[in-house]
């Protein structure tokens, strides 16, 4: 699959993958910050932002898109973040392809199987009636029925666009990620990856749990933790210069 992506900057290759529900456009912040020091490439997996839908999705598939757009581009070794979802996918790839990685920043995520936690996500995103939308707020009224947190109702808003009709319509695949959930909930797998590897932490997070450190370290031997204190899932956009200055110093690092 052909993935949607943007490039900017120069230096070292960057890939960044973003986390279920998201695009690349949830990084734009981090973007302009690293592309004074990296060649950044942010990436939309499939069944999200731009890039094309399938009703098929796994980390083994996700994991082949991403290789197949480092293959487009000739990079043949990369640096990489992945968020959540994004950063399994970033796992998968590790352990299956490590020669094609130099080092790997995992937010907020373990190699682990995860409970079913987005189920009121879903049955919000599923209640907005489309057809009866006139504005963004339409949407946000219906979806705080399921979710009272405002920033995340904006973060999933960011889905919403019109189409060619001026219709309201998802960029994401919805039917798709509901019908694969059981996938994407479920831990990577592969072979350790003895590579250099930073867990990055939300300090208010509950993905990261130190009960999944033997798992972390079983499958990534050479990987330090870092938490970021008073963030949840999402320490990228909470705590921007935080984790700003960790990712330039576990990849500028000699």
């Amino acid at each position: 699959m052909k993935l949607h992506f943007q490039r900017s900057g120069q230096g070292n290759p960057l890939v960044i993958l973003h986390g279920l529900f998201g695009t690349l456009e949830n990084w734009g912040a981090q973007v302009k910050l690293l592309t004074e020091h990296f060649d950044v490439i942010a990436v939309d997996l499939r069944n999200h932002g731009r890039s094309p839908h399938s009703a098929e999705m796994s980390y083994p598939l996700m994991a082949a898109d991403v290789l197949e757009l480092l293959d487009d581009l000739g990079l043949d070794r990369v640096d990489m973040i992945g968020h959540s979802m994004g950063g399994k996918v970033a796992m998968q790839l590790a352990m299956h392809q490590p020669e094609r990685l130099n080092k790997l920043m995992v937010v907020d995520i373990a190699p682990v199987s995860y409970a079913h936690d987005h189920d009121e996500v879903f049955s919000g995103l599923f209640s907005v009636k489309l057809d009866q939308l006139h504005s963004r707020s339409d949407a946000d009224t219906q979806l705080k029925q399921h979710i009272d947190n405002p920033a995340i109702r904006a973060f999933l808003l960011k889905n919403l666009y019109r189409n060619q009709d001026k219709a309201f319509t998802w960029r994401m695949n919805l039917n798709a990620l509901k019908n694969n959930y059981d996938a994407i909930a479920a831990a990577p797998e592969g072979s350790p990856f003895s590579g250099q590897v930073r867990f990055i932490k939300g300090g208010q997070s509950h993905y990261l749990q130190p009960e999944y450190s033997q798992q972390v370290k079983q499958l990534f031997p050479e990987a330090d933790v870092k938490v970021i204190a008073d963030a949840g899932h999402w320490p990228h956009a909470e705590k921007p210069a935080i984790f700003f200055r960790l990712v330039m110093g576990f990849f500028l690092a000699s």
